[in-house]
């Protein structure tokens, strides 16, 4: 005969108890850095529909998003102005985080474990881990390499100062920054949605203490010494 399970009265008994039935949250984002977020992504993926439409006559169609082919032409170079801007903003935010570091070697040896879901396997890294931080150095280039190309090719003001032959060269650059930042932003999108809880963090702007544990463990120790919830390692 199977023994019944004990109820919650055993437990008590035992002296476990249930505390809270919320989890632990942390703040990750603050609300300002959440909106630069958002703001960068929406320019980025406006840029890169509206540029795709120029890019070959057979995506021509999705100038219609933007009002047509003019106004298309026009509001290209002005929303890539913007965007600078926005990352810039979180730039100056995140740079020095998404500083390398040695965790990040062990890290990257073992990133293959990151890719079939095995978290356990990784090392322990601050808030962000190897991978997140390559997608912050290729955006800021690939964004660095946009503006610079795009003012060189922004006919209405600056083609007077820009020979041809150096707008040509800018013309394919800027191309091919355009193709990295879109697998960029296709890698920065897979992982968000790949690794579960990760979205909450820019829209609630927080993170459960089991997803920092899982995935950031380093900086849960952090925050955690901070807030004299554990001794400072000496």
């Amino acid at each position: 005969m199977a023994k019944s399970k004990p109820d919650a009265r055993t437990y008590s008994a035992r002296g476990d108890t249930l505390i809270s039935r919320q989890p632990v949250l942390l703040t990750r984002y603050r609300a300002f850095t959440r909106c630069n977020h958002w703001l960068t992504a929406v320019c980025m993926f406006a840029l890169l529909l509206s540029g795709f439409a120029f890019f070959h006559p057979s995506l021509y169609g999705l100038t219609a998003l933007f009002g047509g082919g003019q106004v298309a032409r026009w509001i290209h170079p002005w929303i890539g102005v913007v965007l600078a801007l926005s990352f810039l903003g979180m730039f100056v935010q995140m740079w020095r985080l998404n500083l390398p570091n040695r965790d990040d070697v062990e890290w990257g040896k073992k990133a293959g474990h990151a890719l079939r879901g095995n978290g356990d396997q990784l090392p322990e890294v601050g808030k962000y881990n190897a991978g997140q931080k390559a997608v912050f150095w290729g955006m800021s280039l690939s964004i660095l390499l946009l503006l610079g190309t795009g003012l060189m090719i922004w006919e209405q003001y600056f083609a007077q100062f820009i020979s041809i032959p150096v707008q040509r060269v800018a013309v394919v650059v800027h191309a091919l920054s355009a193709l990295a930042s879109f697998f960029l932003v296709l890698a920065h999108v897979y992982a968000a949605i790949w690794t579960r809880g990760t979205i909450r963090a820019m829209t609630r702007g927080t993170v459960t203490g089991g997803w920092a544990f899982r995935h950031h463990r380093k900086w849960l120790r952090e925050l955690a010494q901070r807030a004299g919830r554990i001794p400072t390692e000496k």
